[in-house]
């Protein structure tokens, strides 16, 4: 046999047993992810069975936060409290002059025609009012990061068992269809051994990396500057600092602790994980120098161990708020045998399994051997490969979309108020919480002492 003729026929061999040698090319496929009737969100409650709502802390997240509660039957708004005038005016324009109205949230856990609370306020108050709110007998949705340091986690762990009420933590991927379907499909084997994840949520614009507005009126006077500080370092009134408290460490945890366990919630609900062990991060300040310390671009590394869920992988994560490119999300898990994406839209599969037969024609030793031994390799090829038989197709690439209209926002919350109503066991417990953001804050420990962070995930501490 000619050494081309040879090569064609190893070649061939070699591929018939990895990409399958029925005749015809594999076709792309498109599904829609089927929406489940979560029941609810169907259910018709009397005037007895109504779950009276709470609102502390009315910014962006919390409008969104009441919009989507409001959606689920049953649910209606009590009360509100905010530290800036305007949004408890806005609040009454939007949903009802009815409501309630204070800046001080111990008047919300007083009262007791209150049934349960959210809390989507800055990261820094997160602990305080949710152990106080169970203290004071109010199941809550506390907004992600469920804490700003990684030891009031623990107390808000102990707190929920405790109270023995639920918690539901606002990272609203652990509800969304195509995060249930990513797992359904991950766990089926349908892009082989995980290997590596690659994750990212860039932006590129300025409300994007949180330049929000400032209203006109805000002073001292319609802003309850002291409250807001709470544990934080004392300091004269700032504006600037109390509407884009996301921008310092004071107040909030950073492109890590926000948007960072996004993506550690969406990994950990597909593969089963509990989260790593080893933690290194980069980054820094490049672009909106605007007085904030919080970089603007955050770089991950993360080794996740071998357990009885998932072997072991390594996970590249980032976020980037000067992304030129136009920004966008993407959770891409990529496995021996095809990668599987995973965004706001919907999920990808493309299948392309590592070739681990010899694929002879390309960068390979075989032409170095002498023609003895290519001859006796050949004999030994075909005895191993030659005797593949033809098989079915999958399709190359597979995409399932998210239909139009779907919200991940109301599912999350329909499983806090179902958690309420029935004891239904909710999908982002305090632990589940703690266990995103607690790599998401070691994370800027990593960063900030230009070290390798160990993060042991069973009990959720650095060490």
């Amino acid at each position: 046999m000619k050494k081309n003729n040879r090569r064609s026929f190893i070649k061939k061999a070699s591929l018939g047993g990895i990409l399958l040698l029925a005749g015809g090319k594999a076709r792309a496929e498109q599904r829609t992810l089927e929406q489940t009737i979560n029941p609810v969100a169907q259910k018709k409650y009397g005037k007895n069975d109504k779950i009276r709502l709470a609102m502390i802390g009315c910014g962006i997240q919390g409008f969104a936060n009441t919009r989507s509660a409001l959606k689920i039957p049953g649910v209606e708004l009590a009360a509100a409290c905010d530290l800036y005038d305007g949004r408890l005016i806005r609040m009454k324009e939007v949903f009802g002059d009815h409501i309630f109205t204070t800046r001080d949230y111990r008047e919300i856990l007083e009262r007791k025609d209150i049934d349960a609370v959210c809390v989507s306020t800055s990261d820094h108050w997160h602990d305080h009012m949710t152990n106080a709110a169970l203290q004071a007998g109010k199941p809550v949705y506390c907004e992600k990061p469920m804490m700003h340091h990684i030891e009031e986690g623990h107390s808000m762990i102990a707190a929920e068992k405790s109270s023995g009420l639920p918690v539901q933590v606002g990272s609203q991927r652990a509800s969304a269809i195509e995060t249930l379907k990513a797992k359904e499909l991950f766990e089926s084997g349908v892009i082989g051994q995980l290997i590596l994840a690659d994750i990212r949520y860039d932006r590129s614009s300025a409300n994007g990396a949180w330049q929000y507005s400032i209203p006109t009126d805000a002073s001292a006077k319609t802003v309850d500057w002291d409250k807001f500080l709470g544990d934080a370092p004392k300091t004269s009134f700032d504006a600037t600092r109390f509407f884009r408290w996301r921008n310092y460490g004071d107040y909030g945890t950073g492109v890590a602790g926000d948007l960072f366990v996004h993506l550690f919630t969406a990994l950990h609900v597909i593969t089963s994980s509990i989260g790593p062990e080893r933690i290194y991060a980069s980054g820094g300040l490049r672009f909106w120098k605007d007085g904030r310390d919080a970089p603007d671009v955050t770089l991950g590394l993360f080794d996740y161990p071998d357990t009885k869920m998932h072997p072991a992988f390594n996970v590249q994560m980032r976020v980037n708020f000067v992304d030129g490119s136009g920004g966008g999300s993407h959770v891409r898990l990529i496995g021996s045998e095809g990668v599987m994406t995973l965004n706001w839209g919907g999920i990808t599969i493309q299948k392309n399994p590592v070739k681990t037969d010899p694929s002879y024609g390309g960068w390979d030793s075989f032409d170095t051997f002498s023609e003895q031994q290519q001859t006796e390799f050949e004999k030994e090829f075909k005895a191993k490969f030659g005797k593949k038989k033809y098989e079915m197709q999958s399709p190359k690439e597979l995409t399932y979309s998210v239909p139009q209209g779907y919200s991940a926002h109301v599912d999350h919350w329909a499983n806090f108020i179902d958690a309420i109503r029935n004891g239904t066991k909710l999908i982002e417990d305090t632990t589940f919480g703690m266990r995103a953001a607690g790599p998401a804050i070691a994370t800027n420990l990593s960063m900030q002492a230009h070290k390798v962070i160990n993060w042991n995930p069973q009990t959720m501490k650095v060490y």
